[in-house]
């Protein structure tokens, strides 16, 4: 199986399934002599730890992150560094109903087509859990842009949307409530519906804003490696992620030229930011901002219609 890494100068590769002994990473091109916050890491860690409310996925892991390489006396040493974070809420009996059929808008199929086998047991390789090991590394990366801000906030639950700019937010409001958005009236609202939703035995989608500051001039390459087309292709390989858009976005289509240029300052600077801090695949110094759409969980209680490997319709609830 292909397509397990992401970065070039600083790589991520990660390797594990949902209900395997374990999930790991290796990080190549991390700069020797950094003195890691390990503090900030299990911050992080517990940021996406499952559980924590009932919103979210009930699993319940600890997401303790043990280091194998590459960090001596709490430094790096430019060396790979490997890390494992052990499978602790192992439930594989709890999949058995599910071995021989294929779930509805799942990997089941299209990875037992193309492998030829698959690991059921929660999806394997391609369940959600794979993400708390680009967590571990990118709170190592945040420490070496500790400079640059950034931030992520819900924005949208189904029809729920906040329609204030990021501007106009109050970011402090993000961590205070389970929905992590950024407006304490919304927070009530979309936590109220995704509880409705969950009683009903189904699930709704939702948007993320992230909103990058202080991100110097000149990130990004021309043509195929421009900053805007590596950050779509970072987020649109994060499980149930259905759609990307940076800056104007979509609806910047409605706008005609002379409104949508970004007219520049004396020093550079812009008096709008259509462009989302991203011209030409560079970055320009404004603020990148984008938003990533994930679609409803697949695995929902409602009894649904599917197939089995035989080709036999089958009904299957979870």
């Amino acid at each position: 199986m292909a397509g397990n890494s992401f970065g070039t100068i600083f790589k991520l590769t990660t390797f594990g399934e949902s209900h395997g002994e374990a999930i790991g990473g290796i990080i190549e091109g991390c700069p020797a002599g950094i003195e890691l916050d390990f503090d900030a890491i299990e911050i992080e860690m517990q940021r996406r730890k499952p559980g924590q409310s009932s919103i979210v996925t009930q699993r319940k892991e600890q997401d303790a992150v043990k280091f194998l390489s590459g960090i001596f006396e709490g430094k790096t040493m430019g060396t790979p560094i490997g890390f494992v974070i052990e499978n602790k809420d192992q439930k594989p009996r709890d999949y058995s109903h599910i071995k021989d059929t294929y779930r509805p808008s799942h990997a089941d199929y299209t990875y037992d087509k193309k492998y030829g086998i698959r690991d059921y047991r929660g999806g394997g390789r391609s369940s959600a859990r794979e993400t708390a090991c680009r967590v571990a590394a990118g709170s190592i990366a945040k420490q070496l842009l500790k400079d640059i801000k950034i931030t992520a906030y819900v924005s949208g639950v189904g029809n729920l949307q906040l329609d204030k700019p990021y501007a106009d937010l109050d970011f402090s409001e993000i961590e205070k409530n389970p929905v992590r958005t950024a407006d304490a009236e919304m927070a009530q609202q979309m936590e109220a519906y995704i509880e409705e939703i969950r009683k009903q035995g189904d699930t709704v989608g939702g948007t993320i804003t992230c909103v990058i500051q202080n991100v110097p001039v000149g990130l990004g390459e021309p043509v195929f490696d421009k900053l805007h087309a590596v950050l779509g292709k970072a987020m649109l390989s994060i499980n149930a992620v259905k759609g990307f858009e940076y800056g104007s976005g979509f609806e910047g289509t409605h706008l005609k030229g002379s409104e949508h240029n970004d007219i520049f300052n004396e020093d550079g600077s812009t008096q709008t930011n259509y462009s989302g801090g991203v011209q030409g695949g560079i970055s320009n110094g404004e603020d990148i901002y984008f938003n990533v759409a994930f679609k409803p969980v697949a695995t929902i209680m409602q009894k649904q219609q599917t197939i089995n490997s035989k080709g036999e319709k089958v009904d299957i609830q979870g």
